[in-house]
C-alpha cells in the first residue's frame, strides 16, 4: 500500500521532484557518505550532475538550493529556513557544505552541474552524488531518480517507490480492487484505507497526522491569501491572492453578489497555496508540490461552504484522496517530468472529487465516479512552465483543477455511480498519453507555452 505518510508530505516548495526529491537524495547521500570520512585523505570533494529535466528545469524549480541543503543535512519537512539560508551561503562563498562533523569541498559554480546533453537512461529526473578523497580516489557514487511527489529511488534499483510486501487487511491495487473489498467488508473507502493504516501504526497517530496534514495546509492557504509581493525569478509575477481575497470580502456588502462567488474563493484557496509554493514556503506535496494547491482548496471549500463539515469528514476526505493517488502512483505516474501535468494537477484533482464525494456522503461507486471524472477531463495536459518556474501557467492551473474537483464531485452525486469508463481505465489511458507525450511538454519547458514567452 501508499500510506498516508507517503501521498500527504509537509515540505518546502517551489516542486516536489524538482526540489524535495533532490534534496531528500542528497541527503541520503551524505548520510551514506559520512562514515566513509573518518578514514579518508582529505579534504573530500563532492559533485552532483543533474540530468534531463532536473538539468532543464532546475534553476526555476530551486534544485540548486535543494541539493546544498539536503548536502548540508537538511530534509523538507524539518529545514529551518534562516538555517538553509546561512547552508546555501556558506557553500556558495566558502565552497564547503555537509552536515557538522562531515564537512567536504564543494562549489556550487563548479561542482553543482546541470547536463542538458546527456539522457538519463532510467528516468528524466536523475541526478548523481560523486565523493572523491585527498587523493583524487572516488568514495562513493550514486544515481538517484526523483520520482515524482517527492518520492526517490536509486537509480539501478529497479523500484518504483511502492511498498511491497506489506500485511494490510485491505490490499488493492486497482479501482476495481478497491470497490470488491468495499463491497465484501461493507466498509467505506475511508475505513479501508484507515484499517490498512492502523496495520502500520497507531490509529491515533494516523489521525493526529491527517490533523497536522489538515492545519499545515490552512494554514498554508491563510497566509498566502495575507502576503503581498513578487515572486522569485525572472518573470516579475506578483502575488495576487492578496488583491483577490479583499475584492471578495468586499464584496460581501454589495446588494448584488455573483453566482458564482463560492467558486471564486475555491480559486483564491488554490492561487494562495501555489503562491506559497511558489515561494519556497511551507506547503503539502499533494501529491505534488506543483499540485498542492488543488487538494487544500477543496478541503477548504468543504469545511467553508459545506453544511456539516466536520473534521470526522476532513479526515475522510484525505483518507480516500490517499486510496485514489495510491493507484495513480503504483499504475501510472504523478511526474510532471515523466506524463505531463495530467500526472500533477490531473491526479489532484482525481483525489480532491473523490475525498470531497466522500466527505459528502457518497458511496464508493459515486467516489470511484468522481475520481474518473476528474481525471478524465485533464487526459493530455501538458507540464510547459515559462521560463522553469512554477509560476504560469502553475499557479492558475490549480485553481482549474481545484473548481473542475468540485463540480466532478457534483455530477457524480447526483447519478448512482453507474457510468461507461472506469477508473482503471482512465488511469491506464493517462499512463499511455504520458508515455506518448513528446518531451518537450514534459516539464523541460522546451515547449508548449514556455516557448510562446517573450525573453526579457
Amino acid at each position: 500500500m501508499i500510506s498516508v505518510f507517503e501521498i500527504f508530505k509537509i515540505g518546502i516548495g517551489p516542486s516536489s521532484s524538482h526540489t524535495v526529491g533532490p534534496m531528500k537524495a542528497a541527503h541520503e547521500f551524505v548520510e551514506e557518505l559520512a562514515p566513509l570520512m573518518h578514514d579518508a585523505a582529505h579534504p573530500v570533494h563532492v559533485q552532483v550532475v543533474l540530468y534531463g529535466s532536473l538539468a532543464w528545469t532546475g534553476v526555476g524549480h530551486a534544485t540548486d538550493r535543494a541539493v546544498i541543503l539536503g548536502l548540508a543535512g537538511c530534509l523538507p519537512d524539518t529545514v529551518d529556513m534562516a538555517t538553509g539560508d546561512a547552508a546555501v551561503e556558506r557553500a556558495r562563498t566558502a565552497h564547503e557544505s555537509g552536515p557538522p562533523g562531515c564537512l567536504f569541498t564543494f562549489d556550487p559554480a563548479k561542482d553543482l552541474i546541470f547536463d542538458k546533453e546527456t539522457v538519463p537512461p532510467v528516468h528524466p529526473n536523475t541526478l548523481q552524488f560523486r565523493a572523491v578523497d585527498g587523493e583524487g580516489h572516488e568514495m562513493l557514487l550514486r544515481r538517484f531518480c526523483s520520482i515524482g511527489g517527492g518520492f526517490v529511488v536509486p537509480e539501478n534499483s529497479n523500484a518504483t517507490a511502492v511498498p511491497q510486501n506489506v500485511d494490510v487487511p485491505f490490499d488493492f491495487r486497482t479501482g476495481e480492487d478497491l470497490l470488491a473489498r468495499a463491497r465484501r467488508s461493507g466498509l467505506s473507502i475511508p475505513e479501508i484505507v484507515l484499517a490498512n493504516e492502523a496495520a502500520l501504526r497507531p490509529v491515533e497517530d494516523v489521525r493526529a497526522y491527517l490533523d497536522r496534514i489538515i492545519d499545515v495546509m490552512m494554514d498554508c492557504i491563510d497566509h498566502g491569501m495575507t502576503t503581498e509581493g513578487v515572486l522569485p525569478g525572472r518573470l516579475g509575477v506578483k502575488r495576487r491572492a492578496p488583491s483577490i481575497r479583499a475584492r471578495l470580502a468586499a464584496d460581501r456588502f454589495r446588494n448584488v453578489r455573483a453566482a458564482h462567488e463560492i467558486m471564486d474563493w475555491v480559486s483564491l484557496f488554490a492561487i494562495a497555496v501555489n503562491e506559497e509554493n511558489a515561494a519556497g514556503g511551507r506547503i503539502v506535496t499533494a501529491p505534488t508540490n506543483g499540485a498542492a494547491g488543488v487538494v487544500p482548496a477543496v478541503l477548504r471549500y468543504y469545511r467553508d461552504f459545506c453544511p456539516g463539515a466536520s473534521r470526522a469528514g476532513e479526515r475522510d476526505f484525505l483518507l480516500t484522496a490517499v486510496a485514489i493517488g495510491g493507484l495513480f502512483k503504483r499504475n501510472a505516474s504523478i511526474s510532471g517530468a515523466e506524463v505531463g501535468c495530467q500526472g500533477e494537477v490531473g491526479v489532484a484533482c482525481s483525489m480532491a472529487a473523490a475525498g470531497l464525494a466522500a466527505a459528502l456522503g457518497g458511496n464508493t461507486a459515486q467516489i470511484e465516479n468522481a475520481a474518473e471524472i476528474g481525471m478524465e477531463h485533464h487526459l493530455g495536459m501538458t507540464c510547459d512552465p515559462v521560463g522553469g518556474l512554477v509560476q504560469i501557467p502553475c499557479i492558475e492551473r490549480n485553481a482549474f483543477g481545484a473548481v473542475k474537483a468540485i463540480n466532478a464531485a457534483s455530477l457524480a452525486l447526483r447519478g448512482d455511480g453507474s457510468h461507461h469508463v472506469s477508473l482503471d481505465n482512465v488511469i491506464r489511458t493517462m499512463h499511455e498519453t504520458g508515455r506518448d507525450m513528446n518531451s518537450r511538454y514534459k516539464e523541460t519547458s522546451l515547449g508548449g507555452l514556455a516557448v510562446r514567452f517573450p525573453e526579457c
